[in-house]
């Protein structure tokens, strides 16, 4: 099945309250269109992590192995796979180039373990430039953000007992 995924994620302040939104577009082999939008925020997080959590989300929702375009405005989502710097932290035992530890791990990890079934390939579109499903997932992110009801705490940000 051919899946086409965009996300985006947003914080209001960073660190901040932040969303995620995500919308998959699945093609059926009937020919039949499916669309699904998810989205979530948490108090107090970072744009970079709810940008890593809508990719995860996404990849996590589908059921069997797909065909799988993800689309971010998040260079560093894209560049981590298109760029191969997750190969280069894999090898580093997760520091970077400088040696310093990797930002956010804990969904790198977890980004990698929701791909691992599928064949994803990684397109970075321009954000905030009229692309309508980037708009609709800024739209999901930042609802997300701006709803209390709708933060939880993002534990790998501030692990409990560190609030």
């Amino acid at each position: 099945m051919d899946v086409d995924i965009y996300t985006d994620g947003s914080a209001r302040g960073n660190p901040g309250p932040g969303g995620f939104g995500a919308v998959l577009r699945c093609r059926l082999a009937s020919g039949e269109v499916r669309e699904l939008e998810l989205s979530g925020g948490f108090a107090r997080t970072t744009n970079n992590r709810m940008e890593l959590l809508g990719a995860i989300t996404a990849l996590e929702a589908l059921k069997r192995p797909c065909s799988v375009t993800l689309y971010s405005d998040s260079q560093y989502v894209v560049n981590a796979f298109n760029q191969r710097w997750v190969d280069g932290w894999l090898r580093r035992g997760w520091r970077n180039a400088k040696k310093e530890p990797v930002k956010n791990v804990d969904l790198w990890k977890r980004l990698l373990a929701a791909k691992e079934p599928h064949d994803v390939r990684f397109v970075w579109v321009k954000g905030h430039a009229g692309h309508p499903e980037n708009e609709r997932c800024d739209q999901l992110a930042t609802a997300a953000a701006d709803d209390p009801s709708c933060h939880g705490v993002d534990e790998g940000f501030e692990p409990e007992g560190l609030l």
